[in-house]
């Protein structure tokens, strides 16, 4: 757990003053890969490793921001017309000038950051860090930002940061689960009309482990950009045989079936992992309603599989991850998670097993990789918060 005092003490000697603390969650997707794009339905939890940002209010309009993690401090002005920087800051001030174009009023601020979430893990820091530095700014400035309504809106800002201060097409996903966050749900997201429904994760004897390979391959950002093109692409040959569709969340799989081989193949394998993708996801849900974690395995399995074959974003780090757990006594499913060439994998074993699973696994992965996995025994947390601990 962070340490919010230490937090506190070092934001003290850096800025002086009394900080207010403000927190977004990590996040990890239980399944719906690649399918927020598509305007289809994912159902991320948020978990309990979170993005810290203490904050306090300054006169001038200027913004001030260091971080744990980064040496240096990066200052800038409030102006809706900034520009990607070319340092860590760029979330930072991707969602302030995003907030700015909102025509939301924002005072300057001192910011100090720490965080649970590991970067590059597939776990989502990024939104963890534009969620949590928007959500800061916004307090203490005095807006209101803890109606649904507003955190949708953070959300939405925060996204468009993602999009042109760090250069990644990503759908809404990571951003709204780090804002709207349910402790003990998971939530499924509606990606086109922004609904969601909280699902209560109630496996009693089940936990959720995820897995981080440690690596993460350089062509992950430039795949991830790929993908949304040939997705964008099988939309526009499919409209031919199916006028009026936006995405393909439009389009039926009975439907693509008819159509499937008019597509050039890898076109029709991008396609067939997201409409099949979608119908996973949905099926997960009602197996979490029936508290039936060897369905939600099942699917899960199924789920790694398409994005290995169909997407092709898995890379053999991650499969490796995911046939270790196969043959570990407890491990009702497996899948990575993430945008993919790296990351976590997420795995859903049983209570009594998990010691047993990070112990046999980490040895495994070791002996074919080097590395030495991280394993995180998540549960579900809420979204963005102030910090009052």
């Amino acid at each position: 757990m962070m340490n919010l005092s230490g937090l506190r003490e070092q934001f003290r000697q850096l800025y002086g003053g009394e900080p207010r603390i403000f927190s977004a969650p990590g996040r990890v997707n239980l399944i719906g890969e690649h399918t927020d794009y598509n305007d289809g339905f994912v159902l991320p939890m948020a978990i309990d490793r979170r993005t810290y940002v203490a904050a306090a209010p300054r006169n001038d309009g200027i913004v001030r921001c260091a971080s744990e993690e980064f040496a240096g401090q990066i200052e800038f002005e409030l102006n809706p017309d900034l520009k990607p920087g070319k340092d860590w800051a760029n979330h930072v001030r991707g969602v302030a000038t995003c907030l700015l174009r909102d025509e939301v009023a924002l005072r300057g601020a001192d910011l100090l950051i720490a965080s649970e979430v590991p970067p590059g893990s597939g776990l989502s820091s990024s939104a963890a860090l534009e969620v949590s530095a928007g959500f800061a700014m916004l307090k203490i400035s005095n807006q209101s930002v803890d109606s649904p309504n507003g955190l949708i809106a953070l959300a939405l800002a925060a996204q468009r940061a993602e999009h042109e201060f760090a250069g990644t097409r990503s759908g809404i996903m990571d951003q709204y689960i780090a804002a709207l966050g349910i402790a003990g749900h998971a939530l499924l997201l509606d990606c086109r009309s922004l609904e969601y429904e909280a699902v209560p994760i109630d496996l009693s004897d089940v936990r959720i482990v995820v897995c981080n390979s440690m690596v993460k391959h350089d062509l992950a950002a430039s795949e991830y950009n790929t993908r949304r093109a040939e997705c964008e692409e099988a939309v526009r040959r499919l409209a031919t045989y199916l006028p009026g569709i936006l995405a393909l969340r439009d389009v039926e799989i009975e439907e693509f079936d008819v159509w499937a081989d008019a597509l050039p193949d890898v076109i029709r394998r991008r396609a067939n992992h997201v409409l099949t993708e979608n119908a996973r996801t949905l099926a997960v849900v009602e197996s979490l309603k029936k508290g039936d974690p060897v369905q939600f395995g099942k699917l899960m399995y199924a789920s790694h599989e398409s994005l290995r074959d169909d997407y092709e974003v898995s890379c053999r780090e991650l499969d490796w991850l995911v046939e270790i757990a196969r043959q570990c006594a407890g491990v009702y499913g497996a899948r990575m998670t993430g945008g993919g060439f790296g990351g976590c994998t997420v795995n859903l074993v049983v209570a009594g097993q998990v010691e047993s699973f990070i112990s046999s696994i980490t040895e495994a992965y070791q002996s074919k990789t080097g590395l030495i996995a991280q394993c995180y025994v998540c549960q579900a947390s809420d979204g963005a918060r102030e910090e009052n601990r």
